[in-house]
């Protein structure tokens, strides 16, 4: 099995290219350790970029960013003031590490000369560093990425948080959400345009607000409008897994997931619905094992909390293979 990693320049850094076979995987240490591509071949699976990378700030919000890629939401999604041991803590806007330069640990040769990268990422609102190592490989019909986070708290006192992974998987009208048969409804976090209403969802036939229903498994037309975030969860250990079905480039993505450290999936489901400002929009699917089965760290009953010096280790997986167009 060929595996090599390579320099490139993206973003005007140095960033870490790992290659395994047709599968190349891009990812950007000083611009929050984004994955910033994941191509098979001609094909990129991750939302492309919004607007140019480059430097954030502190406050920034998403939305005046690249708004691409796969990014680590931690210590909350949603913009939001928490109550901590050391008094009240302002978290911004899909949290602290995208907005950080994260630093290698090491990209040497892992074993049976597979190649992986391991970085860290530190919070700035909170005293908490993430640790993720990303290994790619060739399996018998496909590709695996393999993703191992660790997360501790480098502080005196407990520490509140939440995570989500945030990936960005470009879609193309057609294509499928494939979610297991026993989920039979999502909870509604928010809808663009309030498309949907109410707190719980059927999937995949959804009530629209406006009368009739929409498959939501079948993605629609780029300029649709549609922003929606769902969460289904918690889920069972059979439930560990969602897919996406690209018909249009003959690929299948699938995200694996550990329902007891993660229990929740998180489905933003954007077909030109955001952002909501004039310019280019997302058009992607993100299937995002998380914590919580809401965004905000600021809902109290679903924050977890680590004592000082604990560590919480947790596994996500990635395989993806060939299909019928």
């Amino acid at each position: 099995m060929k595996m090599a990693t390579e320099r490139t320049s993206i973003a005007e850094s140095e960033n870490v290219l790992i290659r395994s076979g047709e599968c190349a995987v891009t990812i950007l240490p000083h611009f929050g350790g984004k994955i910033a591509s994941i191509r098979i071949g001609e094909h990129e699976l991750l939302q492309t970029p919004l607007a140019p990378i480059g430097p954030r700030t502190e406050t920034m919000p998403f939305d005046e960013s690249d708004a691409s890629g796969w990014d680590e939401c931690l210590p909350s999604v949603a913009a939001c003031s928490v109550e901590t041991h050391a008094g009240l803590v302002k978290i911004p806007d899909h949290g602290d590490l995208w907005r950080v330069e994260w630093e290698i640990q090491a990209s040497e040769k892992a074993d049976q000369g597979e190649r992986s990268l391991d970085l860290v990422g530190r919070c700035f609102s909170l005293p908490l560093e993430l640790e993720r190592k990303l290994e790619v490989s060739e399996t018998g019909g496909g590709w695996r990425i393999t993703l191992s986070y660790r997360l501790r708290n480098t502080g005196n006192d407990p520490v509140p948080w939440a995570w989500a992974a945030h990936p960005l998987f470009a879609v193309e009208k057609g294509d499928r959400i494939v979610l297991p048969e026993s989920i039979r409804s999502v909870k509604l976090e928010g809808s663009g345009g309030e498309r949907l209403s109410g707190d719980s969802i059927a999937w995949p036939m959804g009530k629209l607000s406006a009368g009739g229903t929409v498959d939501m498994s079948i993605v629609d037309a780029a300029d649709s409008g549609v922003g929606d975030k769902l969460f289904a969860g918690p889920l069972s250990r059979s439930e560990n897994w969602c897919a996406l079905e690209r018909g249009s480039i003959g690929l299948r993505i699938r995200v694996q997931f550990d329902t007891e450290a993660t229990p929740y999936l998180g489905l933003w489901i954007c077909y030109g619905g955001w952002p909501e400002k004039p310019g280019l929009k997302q058009v992607c699917v993100a299937m995002e094992p998380s914590t919580t089965p809401v965004d905000s760290l600021g809902v109290e009953r679903w924050s977890r909390e680590l004592g000082p010096g604990e560590s919480f280790s947790w596994p996500m997986e990635i395989e993806i293979e060939r299909i019928e167009r």
